[in-house]
């Protein structure tokens, strides 16, 4: 019956083992942001990029430059300090669809002059498991200083990929363990293995318990230890 379970663990084991293996694969992403304040479900073509290799994260991004009618309602966002919400469509190199949503301050984006990036994170399958959008601007709150002039040159997008899979955790040696435990098990049955502790060592659990009850004994029965 040991025996078994010791065979049993270890396959669990090497099961675990088996699922961390090394991947790669490819990425497609289409970007759909909203601009009007008016539509808030609507959202239209931003851009498309493809991650040509999980493990290197190697990606190209093209995008669509602004039109004179998407600056307006961009410049509507960021005069409001509204949101400025980004959709993101992703196709995995197995078929499968997923979608989600970021945001970041439309007030920040502007003075970054659209310099965002998208930080792509994964399991450790190399499945999509959020896409997360930043803009390194650290005074995005306050827009009061932001004018129009800022917005009138904004053209296109200039966006930074990145690709971060999930960091595994160490494993633990189960087998070497079990098989220490084996070996000591086998070695006390056959007599092996000395047991080098004192006398206390070796027997505290019984003369603990025989201490406590002296010790009851004797302060429930006061007169006797007076007669005494």
């Amino acid at each position: 019956m040991k025996g078994s379970l010791f065979v049993l663990l270890c396959s669990i084991v090497l099961v675990l083992d088996a699922t961390h293996l090394e991947y790669d694969g490819w990425l497609n992403i289409e970007l759909y942001h909203a601009l009007d304040l008016h539509e808030p479900h609507k959202f239209t073509l931003r851009g498309n990029v493809s991650i040509t290799s999980l493990n290197t994260g190697a990606n190209s991004v093209s995008q669509e430059p602004l039109t004179a009618h998407e600056r307006n309602l961009f410049r509507k966002l960021a005069e409001e300090n509204r949101l400025y919400r980004l959709e993101a469509h992703v196709v995995e190199s197995d078929g499968s669809r997923s979608k989600f949503l970021t945001s970041s301050k439309a007030c920040a984006l502007a003075k970054s002059q659209l310099t965002d990036v998208l930080w792509v994170s994964l399991d450790h399958a190399g499945s999509v498991t959020g896409i997360t959008q930043s803009v390194n601007n650290g005074n995005y709150g306050d827009c009061r200083d932001l004018n129009n002039r800022d917005i009138d040159v904004l053209d296109e997008f200039n966006t930074d990929v990145y690709v971060k899979a999930m960091e595994n955790a160490p494993i633990p040696d189960t087998a070497s363990f079990i098989q220490k435990m084996e070996r000591e098990r086998e070695a006390r049955e056959r007599g092996e293995t000395k047991d080098n502790r004192g006398f206390f060592a070796k027997y505290w659990m019984y003369i603990v318990p025989v201490v406590i009850l002296v010790l009851i004994s004797g302060a429930t029965n006061p007169e006797a230890g007076g007669q005494r």
